[in-house]
């Protein structure tokens, strides 16, 4: 049983008396202590937020030097600068000069790259003063100054009324957003309420919470939509953050990174070496609650049918790029849709159940000409279906929350495509945060017909694939995994949340990863009344890479496709997506140099543009190279690009059929390959 009485206390250590002289009469007058004859140490020195408190009553004290050490008053000041706060330590004494050296130590500057003031509207600038102390300038523990770079302006009231706020984050670079994301940035947002006549008891020009208009991320209106929206769409998620009393002047979209931070000099580098400082954090994978896309509507049924004919003339799947361009979606607050008006089929290798991507040599050039035609690229479609009853023309229904809505190796594809087309955005340090980048899939739905289902990938997702921590799982596509440390690659830990056979919420190693946590869906669907960018033929050009099914894009297609379509409106013949991609990359006469006003043409939808180049020499080139594989042309002299004279003296000539040669009339045996002409 513990003793009831406390244990002695040690014995007192002897200290040094010191007498009351004139010296220690100065040196009690500069601590503040006046009329103690004798002073002992304290054990624990007393302090208070502002610096260390003055006490009127004898302490003890060992030495001189402790007496010494009292005068130093220690102080913490905040400087504010564009990158963030900062602590810097001080005391009263120090100097001005000696404090912004500590300033310009602590955030990389040169001593005379930055100026520290008092106020934030750049009044009270303190100078490096070497006479001057922090007493003097009346600074105190706890202050908080303000530090701006060299040619960087201070805030002003200008520059309050002129920015709108959360306009930019801080450190963020100057870019240039999509036009889509400049209008809606302007927009109002705001969900406007007609007056109920059940619950409000007010006058027509009055408000109350049952009419007020709503912020464009209000979950309750989302959620009563029909069909409910689970996703708030990415500039309501703007608002959201930039909503409070701050205006979001703070507010930053870091992109997620998954690897090592480079430049810590404090170890040696991975695998001998890492620290919490170049680590990257964990990653919680969580249900994403906004999107960068709200809708994906394809301009006509004419563009979809033309991609699933493929499929139904071979039973092999399918790949192609959706070309199109963003627009405002109106049935979501602030929301954003991709209207498809073409699909490009790159080269591929396609079999029942797979899908082989090939190089494609044409792929700037397709991008560089769908720019002209004021489309992008916008996303990308794929085929999965199995035929069911080739007699009722039913399909499988193979995708449903019983197996998966995309397989892991699918959403690995998608965060590469949308890592590779990122979402320019100004509130981002990188200047890009997301993706628009959307996936396309033509399956079966719950009726056994062809469905256009809609999807993208998390950011998250695109931070696992654009750091290689992402891998598919073999033998069950509706699981991924996160790949483990290696002497080459460090990977931070992945979790998901899951609950157990008792309903708890418990967090999970993604060792194996459902996929379900990374996908976000998009609604897909046609519009009533068609809209139609290129024209649309009974008969159309033949669409590229499908040599496999016979179909060729040549100068015999492009004569069948003129000769049968006899349309009095040149515009309306040469408004075909595959056609103009062949008029500039065919290898006999590519016109990428002399198509640019005839692209402005279909564009604009300017059939004076039009007739202005089918006048060209360039296109009655081309008729001639038609003419020689025996399809005559109708109106051909029509088409001509000089006079009639001229013309018809060039209808006298005959081309080569072996090397396409113009000759003079009356000669047998070309003049270029000596062969006969017939």
């Amino acid at each position: 049983m513990p003793s009831p009485h406390p244990p002695p206390p040690p014995p007192a250590v002897p200290l040094k008396e010191v007498r009351g002289n004139e010296e220690e009469t100065t040196k009690q007058n500069q601590i503040g202590k006046q009329n103690s004859p004798t002073f002992t140490c304290s054990k624990f020195p007393l302090r208070s937020k502002c610096g260390w408190k003055k006490i009127n009553r004898p302490v003890q004290v060992a030495t001189d030097k402790h007496v010494l050490e009292k005068d130093i008053f220690l102080l913490i000041i905040r400087v504010q600068s564009p990158d963030g706060v900062k602590r810097i330590t001080a005391t009263k004494r120090e100097t001005a000069a000696a404090f912004l050296k500590k300033v310009a130590k602590e955030f990389g500057f040169q001593n005379n790259g930055f100026s520290v003031y008092i106020n934030r509207n750049k009044t009270g600038e303190i100078t490096a003063s070497s006479t001057k102390s922090l007493s003097l300038l009346k600074i105190k523990h706890g202050d908080l100054l303000f530090l701006f770079p060299s040619g960087l302006p201070g805030p002003s009231s200008e520059m309050e009324t002129s920015v709108p706020p959360g306009s930019k984050a801080c450190g963020a670079p100057t870019v240039v957003e999509d036009e889509i994301d400049q209008y809606l940035s302007k927009q109002d947002g705001k969900i406007y309420r007609s007056r109920d006549p059940q619950l409000c008891r007010h006058g027509p020009l009055g408000k109350c919470v049952h009419c007020v208009p709503l912020e464009p991320f209000d979950e309750d209106y989302l959620n009563h939509l029909e069909p409910p929206v689970k996703h708030m769409s990415f500039h309501a998620y703007i608002r959201k953050l930039t909503g409070g009393a701050d205006k979001g002047k703070f507010v930053a979209l870091e992109n997620i990174s998954c690897k090592i931070k480079s430049g810590c000099e404090g170890h040696l580098p991975w695998p001998n070496g890492i620290c919490t400082k170049c680590q990257p954090s964990a990653i919680t994978l969580n249900r994403q609650k906004y999107r960068h896309v709200d809708n994906i509507m394809f301009e006509n049924h004419t563009v979809a049918d033309r991609f699933l004919d493929f499929w139904r003339k071979t039973g092999n799947q399918h790949f192609g790029y959706l070309y199109g361009r963003y627009t405002e979606h109106k049935d979501i607050p602030l929301g954003i849709r991709a209207e498809v008006a073409a699909i490009y089929e790159p080269p591929q290798i396609g079999t029942q159940n797979s899908l082989e991507l090939l190089e494609d040599p044409k792929a700037e050039v397709v991008d560089e000409i769908a720019a002209k035609l004021g489309l992008r690229k916008v996303g990308w479609i794929f085929t999965d279906l199995v035929s069911e009853d080739t007699r009722k023309g039913t399909v499988r229904y193979s995708r449903n929350k019983d197996t998966y809505f995309l397989s892991s190796e699918e959403c690995i594809t998608a965060g590469d495509f949308q890592n590779k087309h990122p979402n320019i955005c100004r509130l981002s340090p990188d200047g890009h945060f997301g993706s628009k980048f959307v996936t396309a899939v033509a399956t079966g739905g719950p009726d056994n017909q062809v469905h256009f289902e809609g999807y993208q990938v998390s950011n998250q997702c695109m931070a696992l694939v654009r750091d290689e921590c992402l891998l598919p799982c073999k033998d069950a596509p509706e699981l991924g995994y996160a790949k483990e440390s290696s002497s080459e690659q460090y990977v931070p830990d992945v979790f998901y949340k899951d609950i157990d056979k008792f309903g708890n919420e418990i967090t999970q190693l993604a060792r194996p990863l459902p996929v379900e946590y990374l996908i976000i869906d998009i609604t897909t669907t046609f519009p009533k009344d068609p809209v139609y960018t290129f024209s649309i033929s009974q008969n159309p050009f033949p669409i590229e890479n499908r040599d496999v099914l016979g179909e060729t894009q040549d100068f015999h297609s492009l004569a069948t496709y003129l000769s049968q379509n006899t349309s009095s409106v040149f515009l309306d013949t040469i408004s075909d997506f595959h056609l103009l991609l062949f008029l500039v990359t065919n290898e006999v006469m590519p016109l990428q140099d002399s198509i640019s006003l005839l692209l402005e043409a279909v564009r604009t939808r300017n059939e004076e543009l039009a007739q202005t180049w089918k006048k060209s020499e360039q296109w009655a080139t081309i008729e001639q190279l038609c003419s020689t594989v025996g399809v005559q042309l109708p109106g051909l002299q029509e088409y001509g690009a000089v006079g009639g004279s001229t013309h018809a003296a060039t209808a006298a000539m005959w081309a080569c059929q072996h090397c396409t040669f113009m000759n003079q009339p009356g000669t047998g045996h070309c003049e270029m390959c000596s062969l006969p002409r017939t």
